[in-house]
């Protein structure tokens, strides 16, 4: 790493990506991987709660009338199954994530572009395609929060984990990729990741760095 993507995490969020329950082993949507990941996350979000930086969950919602459904997943929806569907329990972000199970989307109002707050530091984000920028409130809310750096998390890096981290990187943000709490990581894409100057490392290693420099 050189001086121009060294990291400050004072300055960073950690981000998680369409952890949704329809994504979980044994629901609808299953992403092989998710809920293997599920504790590394909870051990990164843990630690940017207690030292209060940001935390930025981004999800995905379909409209009941379709009317914001990608072209690729419309015939599987029309085909009965539906999947993330605004106020469905498939919709709800993961309970592993928290420490209660009293987190609830409020989806009309991030379909409507809003962002919800669940604490000071921690809100949720919805994004109507694969990237977490595209047509979303997330880059005024960085810029707003005076945040450099992106601990990315989530589902599925080959999709909207990847896109994600690309949007970043051409908003100069300084990106890191928690590999072990990211489902779909693979060795050509991690190296891929790393020639755009990610920093790619386990959720061990990325707690003490924040650590380190917080403490």
């Amino acid at each position: 790493m050189d001086k121009y993507v060294n990291l400050n995490f004072k300055n960073s969020a950690l981000i998680t990506v369409d952890v949704q329950k329809d994504t979980l082993d044994g629901q609808p949507f299953e992403i092989q991987g998710i809920s293997n990941a599920l504790p590394h996350m909870k051990q990164l979000l843990d630690t940017y709660r207690a030292y209060k930086l940001p935390v930025i969950h981004i999800v995905r919602i379909y409209k009941a009338d379709r009317s914001n459904v990608d072209l690729c997943r419309m015939k599987l929806i029309e085909e009965g199954n539906p999947i993330l569907e605004e106020n469905s329990p498939g919709a709800e972000l993961a309970e592993e994530l928290f420490d209660d199970d009293s987190i609830r989307i409020n989806s009309k109002l991030l379909l409507s572009g809003g962002i919800q707050k669940i604490t000071e530091n921690e809100v949720i984000i919805y994004k109507p395609r694969w990237g977490a920028f595209y047509n979303t409130p997330l880059q005024e809310y960085l810029q707003r929060l005076k945040v450099g750096a992106l601990v990315f998390t989530g589902c599925n890096y080959p999709n909207c984990p990847r896109t994600s981290i690309y949007e970043a990187s051409e908003r100069d943000y300084r990106v890191v990729v928690a590999e072990d709490a990211l489902s779909g990581c693979y060795a050509r894409g991690i190296k891929e990741m790393e020639n755009i100057g990610v920093l790619v490392d386990t959720t061990e290693n990325i707690v003490h760095m924040v650590r380190d420099q917080m403490d």
